[in-house]
């Protein structure tokens, strides 16, 4: 609904379109979030204006005192091709929609392509409707703008729909765009190249899953911003760029869990998707002009620096105990702040139980929590700024005298996601006094054993409504990649789950509108804490099985029934499955190697680690596994009637 404020006579100006109508928000609601989010120019949806109890008028001054304007009002439906006497009153409703718009102050109307059961079709019998239109238009100073629907009677194709324009030959008629309506259907959007970008008059954005299904339903339920979905919606604003349009570009976007979120993370989402989207543009294809303020490019990943939990000094011996039974040795304490770094192998646990800042506001909001994760990438501040161009907000507590500046962004949860150089100063050396061998024994013994090979993944835990956009979080900020969506069924309800990967980096988000699920009562309890756990690499994970069973860890005690069906589904000999059974190790296997996954008991308000070995090519997180592990978590848990803490 809104245009980045970027001082270039010729540059493309963003906007964000939101329908008050079908996401059950107030108009005050969506512009208060819009206007915050960084944009300046909105759709008025026809349905949000007849649902609302103000004049047109008064709605146009509650746009503006927002700091927007108003640049598309929509939908015109069912207007071209239509016999007597259905042509005259559609003609009739036309002079009172531009009447309408005269007193919101819009000067473009969107007509989508018929889909009347008595529209006759034919290119020159629509043209003509539209050149006798446009005349009406101009008369008032207003423009008309013609778009294919996808589901269009006689016209569901842009070229179609342009060939329609082209023969109208009016200067108050153009084309209206939308991504969802060429890619949706299969259509080439090279095509757009070929038509001159003066008559092109608006351009719509959405992404969407790729479901074989009705493509109204799809549309209406299942678009997303650009880079959520699996449309090539690069290519399609490519083609807008390169046929010279200059114009703004608005998302329309409809799905239902935008329609439950909250509107300011809709927007500040719409405005990252555009950001994102218009910048690899210009770097897929530099000749094209998209004037956006330079900032640098996305990268990898390299892996998780570590991982800061929260805690008070009381509370703090639960997790340090798990810590100790798990093989971590006290390598380090922070020179000024109650700062403990624990280590195994390449994988870095520090516990804060400071009594201010941001690690105790965390506490003090989630118990013992996840309140950082810190990635190290090629270069830190490059990725700041790259996050902050997309919209991200500046994080965590400053650094005190002497103390490695670590860059920070607010992440899943209000956590802090902190960028360490890959290559820069060593924070260890400079905010840590080291610890030679730290707990005694405990020391010795993680030396002698099998080690860790780093965090392999983070699981993080949200609202259902917030996992598009969190999603685009870390595939706008770095390079890499997500995988399909999918259902974990939870006794009490379905999770859905989604991986992303950037090189070193492994996060999987998972919500669920059930509140009895895992999830849904580590939300709950939690009061809102993202990380619910976090996974170690071993290289043999038997070996590491083996190693903490000596030093008094508890796994997460496996059904017996697993290991029966286990044999048989994978065709496994009995002592291999013995050996699982043995130490609660889950397995699964795939065309591209095996996974192996060992838990903790839950602590706190529900959290828990996960150690996994992958072998070969192995790239998933043993989704067939969870219903078992969450299964065996359930039966671990206090009743949902029982208070927590």
């Amino acid at each position: 609904m809104a245009r980045l404020r970027v001082p270039d006579h010729d540059r493309l100006p963003l906007r964000l379109e939101l329908a008050v109508g079908r996401s059950g928000r107030t108009l005050e609601e969506k512009l208060d979030a819009i206007a915050a989010a960084g944009f300046d120019g909105v759709e008025i949806f026809e349905q949000d204006l007849l649902a609302s109890d103000r004049s047109p008028a008064r709605v146009g001054r509650l746009v503006r005192d927002h700091g927007l304007e108003i640049t598309l009002f929509q939908p015109f439906r069912d207007f071209e091709g239509l016999p007597e006497p259905l042509r005259g009153r559609a003609f009739a409703r036309a002079k009172r929609k531009f009447d309408v718009m005269a007193e919101l102050g819009a000067d473009l109307v969107l007509v989508c392509s018929s889909v009347h059961p008595e529209a006759l079709g034919g290119i020159d019998r629509c043209a003509d409707d539209f050149a006798a239109l446009g005349e009406i238009a101009a008369e008032r100073g207003l423009r008309v703008g013609y778009e294919a629907l996808a589901w269009g009677r006689h016209v569901d194709d842009h070229r179609d729909a342009w060939e329609i324009v082209r023969r109208a030959g009016h200067p108050a008629v153009g084309l209206i765009l939308d991504s969802f309506h060429t890619l949706g259907r299969g259509l080439d959007p090279e095509t757009i190249r070929r038509i001159p970008g003066d008559r092109i008059f608006f351009v719509q954005l959405a992404d969407a899953p790729r479901i074989p299904m009705d493509l109204l339903y799809w549309s209406r339920h299942f678009r997303c911003m650009p880079g959520e979905g699996d449309l090539d919606v690069g290519a399609f604003a490519r083609a807008v760029v390169a046929a010279g349009y200059r114009g703004p570009l608005s998302l329309k976007v409809f799905n239902d869990e935008f329609r439950a979120g909250l509107p300011s993370l809709v927007a500040r989402s719409g405005h990252r998707a555009l950001v994102d989207l218009m910048d690899r543009v210009r770097r897929a294809e530099p000749v094209l002009r998209v004037d956006l303020p330079d900032f640098p490019p996305p990268a990898p990943v390299d892996r998780v620096a570590f991982v800061e939990f929260a805690t008070s000094r009381e509370a703090s011996g639960e997790l340090v105990g798990l810590l100790d039974a798990l093989g971590f040795a006290e390598a380090g304490r922070h020179r000024s702040k109650p700062v403990r770094r624990f280590r195994r192998g390449d994988a870095d646990v520090l516990v804060n139980t400071a009594t201010d800042g941001f690690a105790h506001a965390a506490y003090l909001a989630h118990g013992t929590c996840v309140s950082e994760i810190a990635l190290a990438v090629p270069d830190a501040e490059a990725a700041y700024a790259r996050g902050i161009a997309l919209g991200a907000e500046p994080f965590g507590d400053p650094p005190g005298p002497g103390e490695l500046s670590i860059p920070g962004l607010r992440g899943v949860g209000g956590s802090l996601l902190r960028l360490v150089d890959r290559k820069g100063a060593d924070l260890w050396a400079i905010d840590f006094e080291p610890l030679d061998g730290g707990g005694g024994a405990t020391g010795d013994r993680a030396d002698e054993s099998p080690g860790f090979l780093g965090v392999d993944h983070v699981a993080q835990t949200m609202p259902y409504d917030a996992m598009l956009s969190w999603a685009l979080f870390y595939t706008a900020l770095f390079t890499g990649d997500k995988a399909p969506m999918v259902d974990v069924a939870d006794p009490h309800g379905l999770v859905r789950s989604q991986a992303i990967r950037s090189g070193g980096l492994r996060v999987t988000l998972n919500g669920s509108q059930a509140p009895r699920t895992l999830a849904g009562r580590f939300l709950s309890e939690s009061f809102g804490a993202a990380t619910q756990h976090v996974a170690i690499s071993t290289s043999d994970i038997l070996a590491t099985a083996n190693d903490l069973v000596a030093r008094g860890f508890s796994a997460l005690p496996i059904g017996q029934n697993y290991y029966a069906d286990l044999e048989v589904r994978f065709d496994l000999a009995p002592s291999f499955v013995d050996a699982l059974r043995t130490r609660d190790i889950l397995y699964d296997r795939d065309d591209a190697g095996e996974y192996f996954q060992l838990y903790s008991c839950p602590f706190g308000d529900g959290s828990f680690f996960e150690i996994v070995e992958r072998r070969a090519g192995y790239a998933g997180y043993g989704a067939a596994n969870a219903p078992f592990r969450l299964a065996a978590q359930k039966r671990l848990s206090r009743p949902v009637s029982m208070p927590g803490r």
